[in-house]
């Protein structure tokens, strides 16, 4: 009997002794063995995207696929700081664009001969040189030959207007305005022309005494360049909308360049709200302005001696710290990076990469993408056969770019070059979207106190950053007039360009319904 009880009680150890290994096998496993879907559950996903989703899917990262949106708050260096105010758009004030023509416009009288332009600069700088001259034909009695896109210029871009710009929407748009023809007729290709430098900044009465007169003698006028022959201000308010007209209606991008970016922005838009970020640390940048920063001594070297062998660069010596003390240097990624932190933005925000080749490549990205992650741009969006009509030619480049950046949530140039002024106006002309610029003096002298450990990154820093940046954030204002005691070109030079805030003339405040009383 009491063998039994042994055998009996042996019995029941061992089953219980089973049941806790089998316990503790299922706990081990379902604490360690991730579980993953399906590959036919990813399947029943990804048919849902559209086709021209698709190939934009495989190229991210896996972890960056579904990048989580930012929360309510955000813990940032400054403590907690309201999401909506990272991301909205500074008050309208009821301003809405006003392009449209006084009643006394009228269209275009007889021309008196043609205005053959060549353009000049990169993309930013020929839209802004084929608008003010659209105006130049007008005010002249002009017809306008299709204008040729500098193809001589650093980035040697051998693009005809058609491969940069919708070229019928451009003559059918303007055809109130100007006449627009794609060439000279047959007969005068090859006959004698006025070549002509028009005068920087030059008013209505320039153009209607100085360059009219050349119809007496010539049939052809050639402007041999294109930038800033313009005066910014104190012309009829006509000319001032007809140059609206052009910028942003007329001169739309060409087809395949506007459904390239138009996947671009919704590739970025499945991450959540995004920072189109204007990086100018480029190489053809770097060498103009002299800026060394956060350079090693052999790249600043390169970067001189490319300065010293571009002809039509004016200024060879330029001291670096001087420059930079006074803002004229574009931001390093190193700087955007404390930059962004200290306004809040956190660590899982997309940005979008508007640039060329960054000069260095991942040694001087490397301190951004340690705070930013989700660093993307047109070669990380886009497979390499979707993007190779577009790679060997700097202006289309340029254009997806501008793109991205006029549709981006938040913009932010790291320097106030062409790039930087046109999307800035763009964004202001379609209803004062977000555009943060940097100050970049203020900027340079807090960024000194941190390298010199007389200043830590944190609360007060943000809270400086944020502070000096709360009224520069694309909020409406009238046009910047001249610099108080300037004169000649240097106070011209010295306005805000027309194309960077067309308020007040393409901007009024929208009329509100008015109201009846019983």
């Amino acid at each position: 009997m009491q063998k039994k009880r042994w055998i009996a009680l042996a019995a029941l150890r061992k089953v219980l002794t089973c049941a806790i290994c089998s316990i503790a096998l299922v706990a081990l496993f379902s604490v360690h063995v991730p579980v993953f879907p399906s590959s036919k559950q990813h399947d029943i996903k990804y048919q849902k995207l559209s086709a021209e989703q698709s190939w934009t899917l495989e190229l991210a990262p896996p972890h960056l696929l579904k990048a989580p949106l930012p929360s309510r708050k955000l813990d940032g260096s400054s403590g907690t700081v309201e999401t909506d105010k990272l991301w909205k758009p500074p008050p309208n004030r009821d301003f809405v664009p006003c392009v449209e023509p006084s009643p006394n416009y009228t269209s275009p009288t007889e021309s008196r001969g043609y205005l053959l332009v060549h353009t000049n600069g990169g993309l930013n700088q020929m839209r802004a040189g084929i608008c003010d001259m659209v105006a130049v034909a007008r005010i002249i009695n002009a017809t306008l030959v299709i204008p040729e896109l500098d193809k001589r210029s650093f980035w040697k871009d051998s693009s005809n207007f058609s491969d940069v710009f919708d070229e019928d929407h451009f003559i059918n748009a303007l055809a109130n305005d100007v006449k627009i023809i794609t060439k000279l007729p047959k007969e005068l290709a090859t006959g004698t022309r006025a070549v002509k430098h028009f005068r920087s900044w030059s008013g209505m009465d320039y153009y209607q005494e100085e360059i009219a007169s050349l119809w007496e003698e010539y049939e052809v006028i050639r402007a041999a360049k294109s930038d800033s022959r313009l005066a910014n201000n104190n012309l009829p308010l006509d000319i001032q909308k007809l140059r609206c007209r052009a910028c942003y209606e007329a001169l739309r991008f060409a087809p395949q360049i506007e459904a390239m970016g138009k996947l671009l922005v919704d590739r970025m838009r499945s991450f959540g709200s995004y920072i189109a970020l204007h990086l100018r640390f480029e190489e053809d940048m770097l060498a103009f302005s002299g800026c060394t920063q956060d350079l090693s001594p052999a790249e600043a070297d390169e970067l001189r001696i490319i300065r010293e062998n571009t002809s039509y660069w004016k200024e060879k010596e330029i001291d670096p710290i001087e420059r930079r003390s006074k803002g004229f240097c574009p931001l390093t990624p190193k700087e955007v990076g404390i930059f962004l932190s200290a306004l809040g933005y956190p660590s899982k925000t997309p940005i979008y990469i508007a640039a060329g080749k960054i000069y260095g490549g991942d040694s001087h990205m490397a301190a951004l993408r340690s705070r930013y992650p989700i660093l993307m741009s047109k070669e990380t969006l886009a497979p390499v056969e979707k993007l190779e009509p577009f790679t060997n030619h700097a202006s289309q480049m340029a254009a997806l770019d501008y793109i991205v950046s006029v549709e981006s949530d938040v913009f932010i140039p790291s320097y106030s070059g062409n790039m930087a002024r046109a999307v800035e106006g763009h964004r202001r002309f379609l209803g004062h979207r977000k555009t943060i610029s940097p100050d970049r003096k203020a900027l340079v002298r807090l960024f000194d106190k941190l390298e010199h450990g007389t200043l830590k990154d944190g609360k007060n820093l943000s809270n400086r950053v944020i502070e000096m940046h709360r009224k520069r954030q694309g909020s409406p204002r009238k046009r910047k007039g001249p610099i108080s005691g300037t004169r000649g070109s240097e106070r011209f030079r010295s306005e805000e360009p027309f194309y960077v805030n067309p308020l007040p003339d393409c901007l009024c405040k929208k009329e509100l319904p008015m109201q009846t009383t019983l």
